[in-house]
């Protein structure tokens, strides 16, 4: 047997597998295996191609009415109307608005609540049970409630986004500050560091890459939750003129809007994902 045979061989006698994606072509059914960020892409691209058409090929046949399905072409039409009269960029702005304000406010409150939940257990024994008390109510017993509160403007709006996706926050948080290694914590006690100077120089840094990926997945949550608020009280929005189509039924309006909310949403998950790698490349290097 050869040096690089012996040296590939455990102990046992049986041969030790190599690293996903080292030496070997990669395999879409082999766990681990890289992809480049191009292939990354072609798939992506080729899934949208594929539902496209086949949605084109559903209607442009026949087999699906309009009524209940429109055609590409007459939903694509229709947005470029509303596009040129302003409506819908002038609903995208306002639902974009709405959607970032709650969601910087849920998140501004959840992260240092999460972080000491998550870092102290007299803290976690005092918000914990609460949080997990409300956070099974659900947000669309809380609509009408937040009209008579705050009548239908924007700041019901945020206050339905804040229910919705604050509370879901501080437990995603929470569990991310306890995933940090106790053996960081034990290095900054071994180092005599203060409690606090613990938290901000080891804990903390630790956990931002797990809380930035609990935020980027209430991100879907803000909008979900935006969304049923203006379907419910509004007078703008793109929710709101999802519902006013829906009395029309002028589901090519319908249709359009919530590719929209896809994009939108699409647009604001992929980009705080870029941020992430930019912001966390020693969290990439690790994975």
């Amino acid at each position: 047997m050869s040096a690089p045979e012996a040296s590939s061989t455990s102990k046992g006698g049986s041969r030790a597998q190599p690293r996903a994606g080292v030496g070997r072509p990669p395999s879409a059914f082999r766990i681990g295996d890289p992809l480049g960020a191009h292939a990354f892409v072609a798939i992506a691209v080729c899934v949208f191609v594929l539902l496209f058409a086949l949605w084109w090929a559903a209607t442009g046949t026949g087999w699906v009415k309009p009524i209940f399905l429109p055609h590409p072409g007459a939903v694509l039409s229709k947005m470029v109307e509303l596009a040129l009269d302003g409506t819908l960029l002038s609903d995208a702005g306002v639902s974009l608005y709405r959607m970032a304000v709650g969601f910087a406010l849920a998140s501004a409150m959840a992260i240092p609540i999460g972080i000491m939940i998550g870092c102290f257990k007299t803290w976690e024994a005092a918000i914990e049970p609460f949080v997990d008390f409300v956070r099974y109510m659900p947000v669309v017993a809380f609509v009408p409630l937040t009209i008579l509160w705050a009548g239908t403007g924007d700041i019901q709006k945020f206050v339905i986004i804040w229910i919705g996706t604050f509370f879901q926050q501080v437990l995603l948080i929470m569990d991310n500050v306890k995933r940090v290694p106790w053996d960081f914590i034990d290095v900054g006690r071994t180092l005599e560091m203060k409690p606090r100077r613990i938290l901000m120089s080891i804990v903390v840094p630790a956990a931002l890459p797990g809380i930035w990926d609990s935020m980027r997945i209430s991100l879907g949550w803000a909008w979900t939750w935006l969304v049923l608020a203006e379907l419910v009280a509004a007078t703008s929005g793109l929710g709101y003129r999802i519902n006013t189509a829906q009395r029309f039924f002028q589901t090519d309006t319908i249709i359009g809007y919530i590719l929209v909310l896809g994009v939108l949403g699409l647009v604001t998950d992929q980009g705080m994902k870029a941020l992430a790698h930019r912001l966390f490349p020693y969290e990439r290097a690790r994975r």
